[in-house]
C-alpha cells in the first residue's frame, strides 16, 4: 500500500472510530464514514472488506492504544487503575466501543474472540508481582486484571451510576484517584497467614 492509500486508509480508520463510538454498530452508516473520511464506500469496502470487519479493525485500534497508553505495572495495581481512569477521562471513546461490543455484538465472554493485545504478557506480570508477594496469591491473574479494569471504570462512560467527564471538578477527580487506590490497594494485598 503506497503513501496515499495509506492515508486513506488512515482516515477511513478515524471516521469509523467517531462513528461507531457515537452510533454503535447497527446506527453507524458507511456513507456517514465514507464521506466524513473524505474517501469513497467502494475505498472503504477494498479495504477492510465490509461493515464487520472495519468495526474490528476500529476496537483492535483502540485496544492497542490503551495499552500502549497505559502500561500496566503489577507491582503498583492502584497507580495502574488510575492511570486508567485519566485515560477514560481523555479518551472516553475507547469505553464507548467496548460498551457497543457488549451491547451489540458480544454480550458474553470475552470482548474480543482472540486474546487482547500483550494480554497473556499482562497476565504474566501479576503472576510474577503475586510469587513476589506484593498481589494476593488466591486470585486467578484474570481475575485480578479483569476486577482493576472494571474497578478502573466505575466512573468511565459506562457507569451505570455516575460517568465522569474531563470537565468534573478537579477535586472530585482527585477524590476519585484516590478512592481508587485505596479500593484495589485492599482488594489485592497479599493475605497474611
Amino acid at each position: 500500500m503506497g503513501e496515499k492509500g495509506a492515508a486513506t486508509r488512515a482516515r477511513i480508520l478515524e471516521a469509523a472510530r467517531v462513528e461507531f463510538a457515537e452510533f454503535g454498530f447497527a446506527g453507524a452508516r458507511v456513507d456517514r464514514i465514507a464521506e466524513r473520511a473524505q474517501a469513497n464506500k467502494a475505498q472503504l469496502y477494498s479495504y477492510f472488506g465490509n461493515k464487520d470487519a472495519l468495526f474490528d479493525a476500529v476496537l483492535d485500534d483502540a485496544l492497542v492504544s490503551i495499552v500502549d497508553a497505559v502500561p500496566i505495572d503489577a507491582a503498583d495495581l492502584p497507580g495502574y487503575a488510575v492511570r486508567l481512569y485519566d485515560h477514560y477521562l481523555d479518551e472516553p471513546w475507547v469505553i464507548r466501543l467496548a460498551t457497543w461490543t457488549r451491547l451489540e455484538r458480544r454480550p458474553s465472554g470475552p470482548l474480543t474472540p482472540e486474546p487482547m493485545p500483550r494480554e497473556p504478557e499482562k497476565l504474566a506480570a501479576i503472576a510474577a508481582a503475586q510469587e513476589d508477594g506484593l498481589v494476593d496469591p488466591t486470585l486467578s491473574p484474570a481475575e485480578v486484571f479483569g476486577t482493576v479494569i472494571a474497578l478502573s471504570m466505575t466512573w468511565s462512560p459506562a457507569s451505570t451510576t455516575f460517568a465522569a467527564t474531563a470537565d468534573d471538578a478537579v477535586p472530585e477527580h482527585d477524590r476519585r484517584r484516590a478512592v481508587l487506590r485505596t479500593i484495589v490497594a485492599r482488594a489485592f494485598a497479599p493475605t497474611s497467614g
